[in-house]
């Protein structure tokens, strides 16, 4: 396939688009609507339509005989752009609207996990405060609170007491806290353990696993501070060893493929797992993604060495057959650079400088939220770099990664500087 259309403006788009202009096969990758980091880059070439505008990305994949397209972020999935493009007879990779109502919705995804014995957390959905507030009277703390539908990662509240769970609840159903998204909501038990994060490639029957990868999604150091999209990944996830990872394709993925086979809708598109381990290493699913996760996408692509394009091209057309991938043995950990005050209030438009002097071959900055106005490159969002780099373990990848974010500047620029601890530990 010599063009590929990326769906999408973050890092997850950009590791995407090098990735994909990296095989041989492929030689332009469009990005819509792209940013700073996908415009610098040769053959790469962004594109002035938002994900959303899914009229807007047919016409244009139309026009220009896109041989595949890649969606990036789960709302064009949960709006139907995969059931859209194939209708009009275009090869798109992603899962369909009825699969990605397994990321768009806790209720459906609960009821789709107690169907086919997925593990997970026991659970109550409610639409009413009352009935929800009598119900957590009388639970254990701390518990989970969650908006049903997307909120762009911000809609869950790990509650330590009753009064903070009762806040949470009238902030979503009475305060509209999320919008629609917080119409619904899913109280479910909080489960003790470690989290990593389980990517495969699915395509109806056939799974390919990719790396393990393990991601840091509160805000502070030590895993403190509220919930946000990610502020860090790592791969491989130590904790991941070879007996858990056969345990989560028997446990988790396999009767993931073989519900909506059941269903009648086979799954084909990135299936993303976020698993709790428990002490007694039994994987409990906490969430399911329709797409690759952000930030694990930057430092999983840094690894992979397999043709990208063409895995996704077989996957897309139904041709996909099971097979090994390459990986770099080394470990790829990637830091994400935030706006101050992010995941609430943050300021945009702050000029970046020192990413033009970061040249080691082992390091590489994705960007997200980030625009390019006159050559200059300034900060458009919340998560604004992810700064990716390679190492022989996971220590000198943290050391390689941090070297190249301290020479990194902007106004209030925030970031972690302990990504990776648990590994390390």
């Amino acid at each position: 396939m010599k063009s590929i259309l990326v769906i999408g403006g973050g890092g997850r788009e950009h590791a995407l688009a090098w990735k994909f202009i990296q095989s041989p096969n492929t030689e332009k990758v469009y990005v819509a609507p792209g940013n700073a980091g996908t415009a610098l880059e040769e053959d790469i070439e962004n594109i002035n339509i938002s994900s959303d505008d899914i009229a807007g990305l047919l016409t244009f994949a139309k026009d220009k005989e896109i041989d595949l397209t890649v969606v990036g972020p789960e709302a064009p999935l949960v709006a139907g752009i995969v059931d859209q493009f194939v209708t009009e007879g275009l090869t798109i990779f992603g899962p369909k609207r009825f699969n990605a109502q397994l990321e768009g919705s806790k209720s459906f995804a609960k009821q789709f996990m107690q169907q086919c014995n997925i593990p997970t957390a026991n659970y109550q959905e409610f639409t009413d405060v009352t009935q929800a507030t009598n119900y957590l009277a009388q639970q254990s703390f701390p518990i989970v609170i969650k908006a049903d539908g997307l909120a762009a990662g911000k809609g869950v509240v790990i509650a330590q007491d009753n009064h903070e769970a009762t806040e949470a609840v009238v902030l979503m159903l009475t305060d509209g806290a999320h919008g629609d998204a917080g119409r619904k909501i899913v109280i479910e038990e909080f489960i003790q353990g470690e989290e990593v994060s389980f990517i495969c490639l699915v395509d109806h029957d056939t799974v390919i696993p990719l790396a393990s990868s393990q991601d840091h999604k509160a805000r502070d150091n030590g895993d403190l501070g509220p919930n946000t999209g990610g502020m860090g990944a790592y791969s491989p996830a130590p904790l991941l060893t070879n007996a858990l990872h056969t345990k989560v394709i028997s446990d988790v993925i396999q009767p993931t493929v073989q519900g909506f086979i059941d269903a009648g809708y086979p799954y084909q598109g990135f299936l993303y797992a976020g698993l709790m381990i428990t002490a007694e290493g039994i994987p409990k699913v906490l969430e399911f993604n329709c797409r690759f996760g952000d930030p694990e996408t930057q430092p999983i692509l840094m690894r992979l060495q397999s043709n990208f394009s063409q895995l996704c091209w077989d996957a897309a057309r139904n041709q996909l057959t099971e097979t090994s991938l390459d990986w770099n043995p080394q470990t790829a950990l990637g830091v994400v650079m935030a706006a101050g005050g992010y995941p609430f209030d943050y300021a945009k438009g702050e000029t970046i400088s020192g990413i033009e002097n970061i040249s080691a071959s082992h390091t590489k900055v994705f960007h997200a939220g980030t625009a390019l106005k006159d050559n200059t490159i300034t900060t458009s969002g919340g998560r604004v770099l992810c700064v990716t780099a390679l190492g022989n373990d996971i220590k000198i990848a943290q050391q390689n990664a941090y070297r190249s974010v301290k020479a990194i500047n902007w106004k209030d620029a925030y970031y972690r500087d302990d990504i990776g601890f648990k590994a390390i530990k």
